[in-house]
């Protein structure tokens, strides 16, 4: 029973597209192992606070992955 953990920065992904996220590792690894691993494929989703994620050196917030996608952060937008 394979367990796939993927940690997130929270707040960037939309519910839909954390689904997406889910049904892409499935499809994955059952195209590695074959259909019978569907049933017994676990897929976690963590989200990490804002700033609590690190790349050279310097904490990556929430607004800085959205600047990196070419998004406006939500609450500016609105």
């Amino acid at each position: 029973m394979p367990l796939v953990n993927v940690r997130l920065i929270e707040g960037v992904f939309t519910p839909e597209q954390k689904s997406e996220i889910i049904h892409g590792i499935t499809e994955a690894m059952v195209a590695v192992e074959g259909e019978a691993l569907r049933g017994v494929t676990w897929v976690v989703l963590e989200e990490v606070h804002s700033g609590d994620w690190g790349i050279g050196g310097k904490a990556l917030t929430t607004a800085d992955v959205h600047a990196l996608q070419g998004q406006v952060p939500a609450s500016v937008a609105g």
